[in-house]
């Protein structure tokens, strides 16, 4: 069975591999605060900095997943207010997520076919959180770089965080733009679930430590202090790790993955425009996911459509939320070969 889903998806062949090698080497029983944990943290950031172009004065640091993320910026940075910008079910989950830790939520919800005008939004205050989900995996919608620049430039006395779970690692994405940018690795990363992480800039961690929260689980001050180590906070996911950074080894730079991404995208697009009953989800193309596809149907012919290609072995994700009736996803993710896509490329054009 070929996985098309968005998450958790299709992992990179060679993560069978990696596994035994990490058994044969120790690493499955490694001290993380040993010098060789050291030496493999310090490796794994490297090889994100360089391949997903990363600032070199960004601070990364590692979680267990995108929600576990959600709850580092809420403890650790929102002190008074937050702003969510968002259209779809996972930017909504984030906003309550953060609202019953701390009530000074507010959201700021937005058509799926809106393009975001920064200039409309007003953020009162300063020194509050502004939380934009980039990319929503519910609705194959995103918010581009640009725009995510122009709240920067309007709300500099704000930090800004982005989710960014369904993307990091498989668009370009402007690290400057934002402040915190938060994901799990499921995803474009093609890595098995349970590793988060956060990608911070200097204004975020000097904020942290000014806030200087250290009572939770995941302080991000705590972790921040442990990183400069090259340590985590608690014992972390160590195989994550590994595979992370075995993977981040073999993959291209961000530049040509994103490229890849984007000429798979436009062949999708061709191949759904010439459906008679499949249609994007999203009519306004500026605002359509590069990575995420969301085709729409009436119920019948989703429930055909799944039904087939899983009898065929393609396994497509379902629609998600209120959508899950009339919708179907499909990943457009590295992990996920050429030949595979073309080979589901053939049955759509063919059933």
């Amino acid at each position: 069975m070929i996985s098309f889903y968005p998450g958790p998806s299709r992992v990179y062949d060679d993560i069978p591999k990696y596994v035994k090698e990490a058994h044969a080497s120790g690493i499955l029983s490694m001290n993380h605060r040993s010098p060789e944990f050291m030496t493999l943290m310090k490796r794994t950031v490297t090889l994100l900095r360089q391949k997903l172009r990363i600032p070199k004065d960004y601070t990364i640091l590692f979680t267990s997943s995108a929600t576990e993320c959600w709850e580092v910026v809420t403890q650790s940075w929102i002190t008074n207010k937050s702003f969510h910008l968002y259209n779809g079910a996972f930017g909504q989950k984030w906003y309550e997520y953060t609202n019953k830790l701390k009530p000074g939520a507010t959201a700021l919800p937005f058509g799926r076919e809106t393009t975001l005008n920064p200039g409309q939004a007003l953020f009162e205050g300063s020194e509050n959180v502004i939380c934009i989900t980039q990319n929503e995996t519910s609705n194959g919608t995103q918010v581009s770089n640009e725009i995510i620049r122009s709240i920067r430039t309007g709300s500099s006395q704000h930090l800004i965080a982005v989710d960014v779970t369904s993307s990091l690692a498989g668009i370009k994405l402007d690290f400057t733009a934002a402040d915190i940018w938060l994901a799990s690795v499921q995803k474009c990363f093609g890595l098995p679930a349970g590793l988060g992480i956060m990608i911070c800039s200097p204004a975020a961690i000097t904020r942290a430590r000014a806030i200087n929260n250290r009572q939770f689980y995941n302080s991000a001050a705590v972790m921040a202090d442990m990183m400069l180590k090259w340590q985590t906070s608690c014992t972390p996911n160590v195989l994550g790790i590994y595979l992370l950074m075995r993977v981040m080894e073999k993959v291209k730079p961000i530049g040509s993955i994103h490229k890849i991404t984007e000429t798979r995208y436009r062949d999708w697009i061709n191949i759904v425009g010439k459906q008679s009953k499949l249609r994007h989800l999203i009519r306004n193309e500026a605002v359509r996911s590069l990575t995420v596809l969301p085709l729409e149907a009436d119920e019948k012919t989703i429930r055909k459509v799944k039904n087939s290609a899983k009898a065929n072995g393609f396994l497509l994700g379902d629609g998600y939320g209120d959508l899950k009736p009339t919708t179907l996803r499909i990943a457009n993710f590295p992990a996920i070969t050429d030949r595979e896509v073309k080979a589901l490329m053939k049955f759509l054009r063919k059933h």
